[in-house]
């Protein structure tokens, strides 16, 4: 189990949005885009077991880091949400930049990514954290990046006409991609828990 010096202590734990719905009650803009992604993901029933199992034996806490106008916190945080829901484990909700002390010390390289999602045990030992989408999402958004972006100007119609491309088609993958951030999810409490 790795360990690290942390801002996040349990009364900055205690302090976040404590369900989904104090989430999106709690932001300005774009409920309806978490909602949407929210009431479109089923979780894969013994995924969810298997993540229920090992978050009861270790007393799982998650802490989420996001802002209201991310796509990629759209997509993950309503996943994230249906998860805690349907196994019990504890979570709350941040805003990133309320909270750059704890988002420092979650960089993705030089980078403040979102969601970042942070798992603990019950005594809010660190245990890992995940960025942003799954590893085949990186990938997949990379190909995409190409396909749609390359050697298109800064700004004007051009570019405006492949940005609604790239996100048409990355919305496509919504679904899948859902899937793979709770295959990872299990993957990374095993691991980080033998």
């Amino acid at each position: 189990m790795a360990s690290i010096n942390t801002a996040v202590t349990v009364d900055r734990f205690s302090k976040g949005a404590k369900s989904f719905n104090e989430w999106i009650e709690s932001i300005n803009s774009r409920q309806d885009q978490f909602t949407q992604h929210y009431k479109d993901y089923v979780p894969e029933e013994s995924l969810l077991k298997e993540f229920q199992e090992i978050g009861n034996a270790n007393g799982l806490k998650i802490l989420i880091l996001g802002e209201e106008w991310c796509p990629d916190v759209w997509r993950g945080l309503p996943v994230l949400a249906k998860i805690t829901e349907n196994t019990k484990i504890e979570v709350r909700y941040l805003v990133r930049d309320d909270n750059q002390d704890i988002m420092s010390e979650f960089l993705n390289g030089e980078f403040q990514s979102i969601p970042t999602i942070i798992f603990y045990d019950k005594d809010l030992n660190y245990l890992f954290h995940w960025i942003e989408r799954p590893e085949e999402a990186n990938n997949k958004m990379s190909e995409l990046r190409d396909k749609h972006l390359s050697n298109v100007p800064n700004e004007g119609e051009i570019k405006d006409a492949a940005m609604k491309a790239f996100r048409k088609e990355i919305s496509l993958h919504a679904e899948s991609w859902r899937h793979l951030t709770l295959q990872e999810f299990v993957s990374k409490l095993k691991e980080s828990l033998q």
